[in-house]
Parts: C-alpha cells; structure tokens; sequence
C-alpha cells in the first residue's frame, strides 16, 4: 500500500508521532484522482486535523477541549485517558472458536489510549468517549449547533453538514452522505426500520453504532469495543425496535 510505503500511521500508533509528521509524508505523495471525480476512502479528516492545529496554533487535542468538550461538558472524551480513568477502557474484544478474548496487538496496540507516547491526535480517528458524552455531541446537532445554552455551530453550517455533499459518488437511493455522516432519505424511510428522512449515522472502528433522528427527536447508541468477523444483528434490530417502541 502506498500509505505504508510512505511511512504514514493509519488510526492509532503508540509511538512518538505527531498528525503534523503524518500529513507532511502524504502531502508528497499524487492525488488518486481529481477532487470530486469519484470516492476513495483516504486519510482526508487526518489533513483536516492537521489544517486545525496550524490555523489554531494548538494541538488538534488542546483545539477539541476548548471549542468542543468543555463547553458542552463532554468530559469522559479524550485520545488519551487521564491515569485516573485508565481503568473505564473497555477491552475490545473479538471471537475466536466461538469465545470472546482480548483483542491482539497487530498494526496497532488496541490499548492505545493507556499507553505509548500519547502525540498522536488524528483527525480521523482515535477519540475514546461514553456514550452519555457522544449523545451530548448529537444532541447539539439535533438542537441546530446549540446545546444549554452554548452555540457551537451556526444553523447553517449544520444544515450544510447534514446535507448530501456527495452526489451521487457512493451510489444507491438510501442514503445521501454530508460531511461525515450518513443521511437518509425518503427511500431509505419508506422501506421501513431506519428512521425518519434526514436521520443522520456513522460508526466507529471498533463497532460503535449511532444514529439520531431530527424528526422524532431520538438518539441511539451502541459501544461493542469488538473487532474482527462477527455476526452482530445488534445494530440494526437496535435501531428499528428503537422505531417501534415510539407511541404518540
């Protein structure tokens, strides 16, 4: 792969790295194609990170608890946990022979947020968090970029985020996809069990699930902490018994 030829860290690393030696390699590197051509999954929120820390003069770390974390009382989200919370990481977890057992090292050490040198802020990854901190995040975006009292985001950039800015690059009729989130649409609502039109989705590597609908003003959320090739209904029987248990 190009990216590793080239020396540059996806997701976590342990190791004394900054996203401003990430992003300094891959700016060497050709463009795959064209912005806007067509779609391939990249390390483009890394490069966004890294555009914070040089317009802000701080760490993409320091820029998130200023502008984000504190003002919304998000304090259980971090990239790297305070010794005092190191115990709350939850193991991630994967099956082998119908058991489940810790996760192994591999590329990367799955106990990144305890250990290492604790540099590497990536744009695109590696936040841990609870889920009563990541719904304080959507409920923001529900309340149009402000939440008890704090605007964090003009109504129109959220408008602008949770509006389809893809065209019709990832195909299909279900979904459009704004900035960083899936979004559905009266297609994906007509064929039932997802939400209403506009709930907006995403998920993380290690099997964290959420949505939130605007309409019916619901957030859903799951935290697994698993890897690997798992058959896992969960997401999706969550979110339409979700649906189903609404009663007005």
């Amino acid at each position: 792969m190009m990216y590793q030829k080239a020396g540059i860290i996806d997701l976590y690393t342990t190791q004394a790295i900054r996203i401003e030696d990430n992003i300094k390699k891959l700016a060497q590197l050709p463009l795959h194609h064209q912005p806007g051509e067509k779609y391939t999954y990249s390390e483009g929120l890394d490069v966004l990170g890294y555009l914070i820390e040089v317009l802000s003069g701080m760490t993409f770390e320091q820029f998130l608890r200023k502008h984000l974390f504190n003002p919304l009382g998000m304090n259980d989200t971090y990239f790297y946990l305070p010794s005092e919370k190191a115990s709350r990481l939850v193991a991630v977890q994967h099956q082998q022979n119908g058991r489940w057992t810790r996760y192994p090292i591999t590329y990367y050490d799955p106990e990144y947020p305890i250990k290492g040198a604790k540099q590497f802020f990536s744009g695109g990854a590696g936040l841990v968090s609870t889920a009563k901190d990541y719904a304080t995040f959507l409920q923001m975006y529900l309340n149009g970029g402000e939440l008890n009292g704090v605007r964090i985001l003009s109504r129109t950039t959220v408008q602008s985020i949770l509006s389809n800015q893809s065209g019709q690059l990832f195909g299909g009729d279900d979904k459009d996809y704004g900035l960083a989130f899936g979004i559905l649409t009266s297609a994906g609502q007509n064929k039932g069990g997802q939400g209403s039109v506009g709930t907006f989705d995403w998920g993380g590597y290690f099997n964290t699930q959420y949505f939130a609908d605007p309409q019916e003003g619901i957030i859903g959320i799951l935290m697994k902490q698993t890897r690997g090739p798992v058959t896992d209904e969960t997401g999706w029987k969550f979110r339409l018994l979700v649906g189903q248990s609404i009663d007005d």
